[in-house]
């Protein structure tokens, strides 16, 4: 009896060659650092925060700190992989090449959902804080708003590497003076303050709702959390992709840890976790006890400017994930063509249009169809955090026979780590099974999940991808004249 031939795994293929280049590589390691700062910080910390306070008391520090070791890891994941193999698709190219086509296509198409709905979303918010300063109609400056950040990507990459730069600056400037007066106040080192840490435990405990609570709150946090991972797409247009993955998925990534979770400790020593402007804007509230005047219209520009700073990237990373998947086929590939400045903007005006649609949706049927879209794409980043970490545990084992040379920057605590970080993630999911308020939402990302799933079916039953297809994502790669 014969023992049977062991299949082979697929070997790492280097990313096909355009005979000109396909973009821009003009972003510099300034821009990558405030990309990944930018990306991770939005208005989900200076407002979202306050439920997460709500849910778990002064022990949303905890549910911080949780969250943010799953993001570093996950990241640390990603950064290996882009380090050993830059690609602009990063973590779908990724699951395509480690998984297979399916798990690209799945994903790729996911991500691509989830952040043209968030450009709707923030152009949403940020309408709402003009609509107070701007007597205009909220849908007119919503999309106002869009259309300004359109022109900015279709401009050049360089363009919005420096509105994210400076959007980036204002909110690290905002948390780093919050850490400094915050701090001086809790020490006694402000005016009129005192050593006082009782607003810690004075209010029922840490936990005051138990320590289920901690856990409730990871779930919302881990979405704050999200958009760290849009520096590792924006590394292909980078000048030097290794090293600035490498610092954003390591020290990048602590800084915003620190910012979260420090503010965070500030938030809860100055203010009592079940006041009622904690659910508001617990930074404002924090301002106004600390005695700063204006508090609450400097926090509405700062505001504002994380909501256009996410707004600017998901225009950006919507287009660019929407450009990868047309150039493996699983998109037309007329969206892979780039203008004379190496700008997909053809990816980028496909991506706004969905956006567009939205607000228009949220103004038309704010309770039904615009909340059914913001709820199928809730859970996302959950199943693209789980895509990564089965990319990174195949990836690995193949660079280690096929190219070690590649990693020079690695998980740590490999394989171990990397399995209790999708257990993490796991039981997320889990936690958003059980708790009402979350039900919803993975429910409805789930059947966004299946349509994929099924779209993926049809279209290998139809033949997969046409022939010379790949050919014609070459030559749509061109510049067009």
């Amino acid at each position: 009896m014969t023992s049977p031939v062991p299949q082979k795994e697929p070997q790492l293929q280097k990313e096909p060659q355009s005979p000109q280049p396909e973009l821009s590589r003009s972003l510099r390691n300034r821009h990558m650092s405030m990309i990944a700062i930018g990306g991770a910080i939005g208005a989900g910390l200076f407002v979202g925060s306050g439920s997460v306070i709500k849910t778990a008391g002064p022990a949303a520090i905890v549910s911080y700190c949780l969250a943010g070791a799953l993001v570093l890891c996950t990241m640390r994941m990603l950064g290996e992989m882009v380090v050993a193999k830059p690609s602009s698709g990063s973590f779908a190219d990724y699951a395509r090449t480690a998984i297979g086509p399916w798990a690209g296509f799945t994903i790729g198409w996911l991500y691509w959902y989830y952040y043209v709905i968030i450009v709707a979303v923030e152009a949403v918010a940020g309408a709402a804080i003009l609509h107070a300063w701007i007597g205009l109609p909220l849908w007119v400056l919503a999309m106002g708003l869009m259309v300004v950040m359109t022109a900015t990507n279709l401009l050049s990459v360089k363009s919005f590497g420096e509105f994210e730069f400076w959007f980036s600056s204002v909110k690290v400037a905002a948390i780093v003076a919050f850490l400094i007066v915050g701090g001086l106040y809790v020490f006694g080192g402000w005016p009129g303050s005192s050593f006082d840490f009782s607003n810690l435990t004075a209010h029922g405990g840490f936990a005051p709702n138990g320590f289920t609570a901690i856990f409730s709150a990871i779930v919302v946090v881990i979405f704050a959390f999200g958009g760290a991972e849009i520096v590792t797409i924006a590394a292909a247009e980078s000048k030097e992709p290794e090293r600035s993955v490498a610092r954003a998925t390591t020290g990048i990534i602590w800084r915003i840890i620190l910012f979260y979770v420090g503010s965070i400790v500030l938030v809860v020593t100055i203010v009592p976790w079940d006041s009622a402007k904690v659910l508001t804007s617990p930074y404002v509230a924090a301002w106004n006890i600390i005695g700063l005047p204006g508090a609450g219209v400097v926090m509405d520009v700062v505001i504002l400017t994380a909501v256009l700073s996410v707004l600017n990237s998901s225009v950006y990373v919507s287009s660019r994930m929407l450009r990868a998947l047309a150039t493996h086929g699983d998109a037309p590939t007329w969206l892979v063509a780039t203008n004379k400045r190496r700008v997909p903007a053809r990816a980028i005006l496909a991506g706004t249009v969905v956006g567009w649609i939205s607000v228009l949706l949220a103004y038309l049927s704010p309770d039904t169809v615009f909340t059914y879209l913001v709820n199928s794409s809730g859970a996302v980043a959950i199943f693209m955090y789980l895509m990564i970490g089965a990319s990174q545990l195949r990836m690995r084992r193949r660079l280690e026979r096929e190219a070690p040379e590649r990693l020079t920057l690695r998980m740590w605590l490999f394989p171990y780590l990397t399995w209790v970080v999708m257990a993490g993630f796991a039981a997320v999911l889990v936690a958003m099974a059980v708790i009402a308020d979350q039900r919803t939402q993975l429910l409805t990302s789930v059947g966004s999940l299946a349509v994929v799933l099924v779209a993926y079916a049809v279209r290998r039953a139809r033949g997969g991808r046409p022939a010379g297809s790949a050919d014609a994502a070459e030559r749509a790669a061109a510049p067009v004249r």
